[in-house]
């Protein structure tokens, strides 16, 4: 479970094997089309995560079953927004007196930021990793996390238009808001790379390439970028302020901890796999654009509270964003960046390994699933 309070396994160092890091054929990110579709039967040791040659269509043997454990778990915590009552925030953002300025503008920051970071999210996916990734356990879970980015652009919206905000200066805060804007603009040329049709995968600057952009979306965007919001939002909730956003937020929570959980395993594999990648001047790199992110992150945080609000303030979420980038420097085999960087907000572990009958909002059960037991890995 993606805990911050559960020891941290430390990422396992690359092997070097001269049979895996025997530098592959240039071009060889696939399509349907150009699968090894012979007669001979898929095995399992002809399986990769990048540059694999068994045919992508056919899922067994498993390689990767932690992949496939995490789509069902996945598809067993299926919601979806409507499902979520809005009644009380309805009339609490009604109410002059139901929240003070500095709440409404989190809440606005907020969506403003979200409403266009899932489908950004989305379209890296269906656009981008998916074409680059050649096992087809991986492909799976991809594309139900594509589906849930969907779902949770479908939550932003369901709460916009419940609340009746104006919707284009929500839509728009991606490119009216700098702080917003600073964090997009970050984001853009690691989609860009992967989604470019003439991108392929094959040889160690390009593989090198695709490594990067992974780490950038799984503990940046995901791991770094959504954290401010999550407790903002959830602190509302605390307070039962906006409980049915917050609620929303709370499911929001424990996808994108799964998305973040399942990019880290893909990013270790790849690593494991070629270790010939996994350079110190490309660890270099990556440390850079992580302390780079707590920095964006930050001044996002000081954009969306200029004052302190709800018992929090910036210099408490300087000191979490550190935590945070240290976990994810860990998770992945880098070192930390930000000694002695203590996690401010505990009640967020709580919330992210929620195993309450009920949410602290008092709504509905929040472990709501179509099936089987829930799991948050």
């Amino acid at each position: 479970m993606l805990s911050f309070e559960d020891e941290i396994t430390p990422a396992p160092k690359p092997a070097y094997n001269p049979a895996m890091a025997a530098k592959p054929m240039a071009g060889s990110t696939v399509s349907a089309s150009d699968s090894d579709t012979k007669s001979s039967r898929v095995r399992v040791e002809d399986k990769r995560i990048i540059n694999g040659t068994a045919d992508v269509n056919q899922l067994v043997p498993f390689k990767y079953k932690w992949a496939w454990d995490k789509y069902l778990a996945g598809c067993a915590n299926h919601w979806m927004p409507q499902e979520v009552n809005m009644n009380r925030d309805i009339a609490t953002w009604k109410d002059p007196n139901g929240l003070t300025d500095d709440e409404r503008l989190i809440v606005k920051r907020n969506l403003g930021f979200f409403v266009t970071a899932d489908s950004l999210a989305a379209n890296n996916i269906v656009l981008g990793t998916y074409r680059h990734i050649t096992a087809p356990e991986c492909r799976q879970y991809l594309l139900r996390q594509a589906f849930e980015e969907a779902i949770h652009t479908h939550a932003y919206q369901y709460i916009v238009e419940s609340l009746g905000l104006d919707e284009g200066e929500i839509f728009n805060a991606y490119h009216e808001v700098s702080s917003i804007r600073a964090k997009d603009e970050f984001l853009m040329p690691f989609i860009d790379i992967l989604t470019n049709p003439e991108f392929k995968t094959g040889t160690p600057e390009t593989d090198q390439q695709l490594l990067r952009s992974l780490i950038v979306f799984a503990c940046i965007m995901e791991g770094i970028f959504f954290y401010v919001g999550f407790v903002q939002i959830l602190a509302l909730g605390r307070q039962n302020k906006m409980t049915g956003a917050a609620e929303q937020y709370q499911y929001i929570l424990r996808d994108e901890s799964m998305h973040c959980n399942f990019g880290i395993d893909l990013i270790n594999t790849i690593k494991m796999e070629n270790p010939q990648l996994w350079t110190p001047e490309f660890r270099k790199e990556i440390t850079g654009l992580i302390q780079q992110g707590v920095e964006l992150e930050y001044r996002y945080a000081e954009d969306t509270m200029p004052r302190g609000v709800l018992g929090l303030n910036a210099s408490q979420f300087k000191e979490y964003l550190r935590f945070i980038a240290n976990r994810r420097c860990q998770q992945i085999g880098l070192d930390e960046i930000y000694a002695g960087a203590n996690n401010p907000f505990p009640w967020m572990a709580e919330m992210i390994d929620l195993k309450k009958e009920k949410n602290f909002f008092e709504t509905r059960v929040t472990e709501y699933q179509t099936g089987g037991a829930l799991n948050w890995e």
